[in-house]
């Protein structure tokens, strides 16, 4: 049997075809290549072949080339797929690259700017947490301050709605705070790393005012699309168009490789604002999804929480059963907010006999606010309030666009 190190470059017999590949490690007595195309394939060990040792992890740290003229932007990194390239000791993609590793792997970024780095975590997005939003809003402030003409934050797709969206309320920004990320790792042919890389520059140093998400609007590498940070949901796991705009059209689009730009008017503009950093988060609410069936003591779990979510049935709607926990909790301080699963559309609870007892008994209607949002503004406002009856105005008032006074055709 053939011996490999992880990282050594094989040569693979597939039926009466050879490819080149990188060995990964051995799995059930198979060799584990990865192939050129960023894919992963098992073979026996004879249908492969050594060609040349593991090539170097030493990668160029050299100083990246600036143009001292054009405006500066901040690179905020956090980690995710953008930052990654694949482990060759476990055949998986890990977030290991710092804010200048994307610089370098991006070279088209040195002609839209010059760019500051601050590599503020390195981690996959489904190990975010509430304090480091406010580590991120600190920073995204502090960037500002120093001068910065626009802000990108480099962010895993799985949970960046919700960092946006905590953004969005613990920062008012002057300038534009685009979030932005990639599906596939840089080391894949298929990467949108680049073109998103290049589009969130360009909408950094646009006339929006307002935080923002940019990603690929179409599984083509031919336009981004800019979503507002509290509209913005990903609807696929995998796709390279996944994340798209609920609830108000996209803020604009930016084409490539032109990189012509449309803004709409609806978008928050440049300077609009003054910069304001509120960033005191309650970290004790929660997000709960109804289903048929759920025994209203799952709520027993909530006790202690200062506030809750609940993305309910159709217009907002959980079982009757409910309804007499949820006068409980609400007496005892907890303000409990009714959003829908249905992500389209608004909740209403003044059509049916179940969403008038749950507005008698105290529940806020969320209007057409995304689940996640209304948790992330809940743990916003309860932060950020003095009393119950404020946090319940708040909660009720559109605050940075996450939610629509009324509802039109195909929203």
């Amino acid at each position: 049997m053939n011996s490999f190190t992880s990282g050594d470059q094989i040569s693979c017999i597939i039926g009466t075809d050879e490819v080149l590949g990188t060995y990964i490690t051995e799995r059930d007595s198979f060799a584990v290549i990865k192939l050129k195309s960023g894919y992963n394939i098992g073979l026996s060990h004879d249908q492969c072949r050594f060609i040349s040792h593991s090539e170097s992890e030493e990668r160029e740290t050299g100083d990246f080339i600036q143009n001292p003229d054009l405006p500066l932007v901040s690179i905020i990194s956090t980690g995710g797929t953008i930052a990654s390239r694949i482990d060759y000791r476990t055949g998986a993609v890990t977030s290991q690259c710092e804010a200048k590793d994307i610089l370098q792997a991006i070279p088209g970024l040195a002609e839209i700017g010059r760019f500051r780095t601050l590599p503020l975590r390195n981690i996959l997005s489904e190990n975010m947490t509430p304090a480091i939003w406010q580590e991120l809003a600190h920073a995204v402030y502090d960037e500002i301050q120093k001068g910065a003409e626009g802000i990108i934050v480099t962010h895993g797709t799985d949970t960046m709605a919700y960092s946006a969206a905590a953004v969005s309320f613990m920062v008012q920004s002057p300038v534009p705070v685009v979030f932005v990320g990639s599906q596939r790792s840089a080391d894949r042919p298929s990467s949108d790393n680049v073109m998103n890389g290049i589009c969130a520059a360009t909408a950094a140093l646009s006339d929006l005012g307002e935080v923002v998400v940019v990603m690929h609007e179409t599984t083509n590498d031919d336009r981004c699309t800019i979503i507002r940070g509290t509209r913005v949901r990903k609807m696929h796991t995998s796709a390279r168009n996944a994340f798209v705009s609920l609830g108000t059209d996209p803020l604009g689009y930016i084409d490539y490789p032109s990189q012509n730009m449309i803004i709409h008017s609806h978008a928050v503009r440049r300077n609009e604002r003054p910069a304001e950093l509120h960033d005191r988060l309650e970290s004790k609410c929660g997000l709960l999804s109804y289903h048929p069936g759920l025994p209203p003591e799952i709520l027993k779990g909530f006790v202690g929480y200062k506030g809750l979510v609940i993305a309910g049935t159709g217009l907002g709607h959980v079982s009757t059963d409910w309804i007499p926990a949820i006068r409980s909790l609400i007496h005892d301080g907890m303000l409990i907010v009714m959003t829908s699963q249905c992500l389209h559309g608004r909740v209403c609870d003044r059509v049916y006999d179940t969403g008038r007892d749950l507005m008698g008994a105290g529940v806020i209607e969320g209007e057409d606010m995304l689940p996640e949002v209304a948790l992330v503004k809940l743990m916003w406002v309860l932060g950020n309030s003095d009393s119950i009856s404020e946090a319940t105005q708040k909660m009720r008032t559109n605050l940075v666009g996450e939610m629509n006074r009324r509802s039109v055709y195909g929203s």
